[in-house]
């Protein structure tokens, strides 16, 4: 087939500090970085974030703004990143509905995203 994703784009206040948080949490390389856009390279996907004015992080698991879209990002030991990536300036959520195989965690804009070990790493 001559289709593939070619990236995710994230909605947010400050491209460049969220760029970075998830530049140290998956190791990634910029390609490009503007006041309104950074483009993260990924194995086969680059991962963006784009500036919107107006943003309102979601309310998870539930409330007024609903999560649209959240990432997974498969590791070999919870415990371990979830360390790593709550000093990088994550949270983690109230809510954990399967602690022993997903973590949920709140990036710095308020986006919820899991990291799990069901996943290949």
């Amino acid at each position: 087939m001559g289709i593939r994703l070619g990236a995710v784009a994230v909605d947010c206040p400050d491209p460049k500090s969220l760029g970075e948080f998830y530049r140290e949490v998956l190791g990634l390389e910029v390609l490009r970085s503007t006041p309104d856009l950074v483009v993260l390279n990924g194995p086969g996907i680059w991962l963006t974030f784009e500036r919107i004015d107006d943003h309102r992080p979601p309310t998870w698991p539930g409330g007024p703004v609903p999560k649209q879209l959240h990432l997974d990002l498969a590791v070999t030991d919870l415990d371990i990143e979830e360390t790593r990536i709550l000093a990088l300036g994550a949270t983690k959520a109230e809510i954990q509905p399967d602690p022993d195989n997903w973590r949920v965690l709140i990036d710095p804009v308020g986006h919820p995203f899991c990291i799990t070990v069901m996943f290949p790493a």
